[in-house]
């Protein structure tokens, strides 16, 4: 491939990605996702289909006030009904009234669509295709066609899936975008099929791919290799079903593998935030494992890989992380070695030459815990704290002596309902002093959770910013029953940063315990160093 080859992203994210089971965007939501598209420099923007739903009407009515610098919002719809006039059906009247420069019309390709699906002839169907391209053209717009099952039709019948195709250009259409709806075709049969419409069907082509066989990227990258300069996805590939082709792998594999133009450099480096951005929008947590975007997508852990990267880090790392806004990451475990402890030190700021003794010392420890249940990948904070305290000279800013967590259940007078009552009693060490506090809470650990702070919040008021923003259990050996060892991780946050704490142990009080009582310690030595040093510390997220 060469740079002079242009390819337009096509974004479906606002359409094709919220027909993913679990989510629902607002006007508003849709909104802020492309306005964050058009700040990565996609070309094309499909915002919805406004014959469909109110929502999507009210969307494009609001989408000249979004202020967009070069993407163009693109409705999207079908072509006309059958045995009925374009100019007086409902839904091409709402891609006009959608007030768009350019927009989608899907059409059917495969025959037993038509016949069995639809209900109507052949002949019918090529007359909708062209009906409906040419009606919109007639208003001045621009128009992508989707061959819907374009594929599958083909497969089936190649003669009238082209026929299709044919009618479609011949109506006007600027490009013909085939698409792999169930998602089942291979990519060596896409590149075929292609190259066989490029030579049989003039002008531009486009490709929409599915996941459900999970090459929707594979397909895509195929189908640009034979001439498609056209490429439809979604930010993160959310989709229907296994969802759509991920734009957020496929932008990189175009521009970083096959040397395609596709964003400048400074905008590719924003990939990884707006994949993040929509995650978030979209109230999903971010595929942690995502090629190129993914927070482990160029994280090391074994000990061996570790000590290459350390010495030249792309002997383990396909591309520069920082291409795609990411960066590395050494996660340490029972499967590392010195070297990613001693790494992983350096990178949170603790000991820029740790000696190897501590080092050590340190990985003996994770190995032991781990053992036991603890887990440290996803919780940074706490291994802070175990290299911390590896560390000669360190001053816990609290100890605990012991607690105790009863509950109750009791009769309310109200109404002859039942309530239970959770109240902890804790004895924590500062400095010389000895704290005993109690307090109720609506359950166990939040009891223990405010009785600590109670006792805490005397000799550090700050502390008052900081709360529990996810508390997860997970149970480690299920055929244990209740009697299993289980793993809890808490998140926290200050209002400005975020950082996670674990704790493991067959009492689910104490493994909370564990989590909760780093999760204070953590924020406290960073608060101190900040204090010391004027500066925002490392490592916390």
């Amino acid at each position: 491939m060469t740079t002079g080859l242009r390819i337009d992203i096509y974004d479906t994210t606002l359409r094709d990605g919220t027909q993913r089971h679990g989510i629902s965007l607002s006007v508003e939501d849709k909104g802020k996702i492309a306005r964050k598209l058009d700040e990565l420099g996609i070309q094309f923007i499909e915002g919805g289909w406004p014959g469909s739903n109110p929502k999507d009407a009210e969307f494009f009515l609001r989408a000249p006030s979004l202020g967009l610098k070069q993407a163009t919002v693109v409705a999207f719809g079908s072509t006309r009904r059958a045995n009925h006039a374009a100019d007086s059906d409902a839904n091409l009247r709402a891609l006009v009234d959608a007030r768009t420069s350019a927009v989608t019309l899907v059409g059917k390709t495969w025959d037993l669509h038509v016949t069995r699906v639809l209900e109507t002839s052949l002949e019918e169907n090529l007359r909708m295709i062209a009906d409906s391209v040419s009606y919109l053209r007639s208003k001045g717009l621009t128009v992508f066609y989707d061959a819907e099952h374009f594929f599958d039709g083909f497969k089936a019948n190649p003669e009238y899936a082209l026929q299709t195709l044919q009618a479609a250009r011949e109506a006007g259409a600027q490009c013909l975008v085939m698409c792999d709806t169930n998602g089942g075709t291979l990519p060596i049969e896409i590149g075929m099929i292609v190259e066989k419409v490029r030579n049989t069907v003039k002008g531009d082509l486009g490709i929409h791919a599915h996941n459900d066989a999970e090459l929707a990227v594979a397909n895509t990258l195929s189908a640009v290799a034979r001439g498609v300069t056209h490429v439809q996805g979604t930010i993160n590939g959310y989709g229907e079903r296994c969802g759509n082709a991920n734009l957020c792998s496929i932008i990189p594999n175009l521009q970083l593998k096959m040397d395609i133009a596709v964003l400048g450099p400074d905008k590719l480096a924003k990939l990884t935030e707006v994949s993040h951005f929509v995650s978030e929008i979209a109230n999903l947590s971010p595929d942690a494992h995502q090629p190129y975007v993914g927070l482990n997508a160029f994280a090391h852990k074994g000990g061996l890989h570790v000590a290459a990267v350390m010495k030249v880090e792309e002997s383990y790392q396909h591309l520069a992380p920082e291409l795609v806004g990411n960066r590395s990451r050494v996660v340490v475990s029972e499967l590392s070695g010195r070297g990613n402890i001693i790494y992983k030190a350096e990178e949170l700021g603790l000991n820029k030459s740790m000696p190897a003794e501590q080092a050590t010392a340190v990985l003996k420890t994770i190995k032991s815990l781990e053992s036991r249940g603890f887990q440290f990948e996803s919780a940074e904070a706490s291994l802070d704290l175990l290299i911390r305290r590896t560390t000669p000279g360190y001053q816990v800013p609290f100890e605990l002596i012991d607690f105790m967590v009863v509950i109750e259940k009791h009769r309310r007078h109200s109404n002859n309902g039942e309530e239970t009552l959770a109240e902890a009693m804790v004895k924590v060490r500062v400095g010389d002093e000895i704290m005993h506090t109690a307090a109720e809470g609506n359950g166990p650990v939040n009891a223990l959770d405010q009785a600590l702070r109670k006792a805490l919040l005397q000799f550090y008021p700050s502390l008052a910013a900081v709360r529990l923003v996810d508390y997860k259990v997970r149970i480690l050996d299920e055929t244990a029953g209740t009697d299993s060892q289980v793993r809890v991780l808490i998140q926290s946050s200050d209002g400005e940063r975020e950082w996670s704490t674990v704790g493991s142990s067959p009492n689910i009080l104490e493994a909370s315990w564990y989590a909760l009582a780093d999760s204070f310690e953590y924020w406290l030595v960073k608060r101190l160093a900040e204090t010391q040093t004027g500066e925002v510390p490392t490592g916390a997220k």
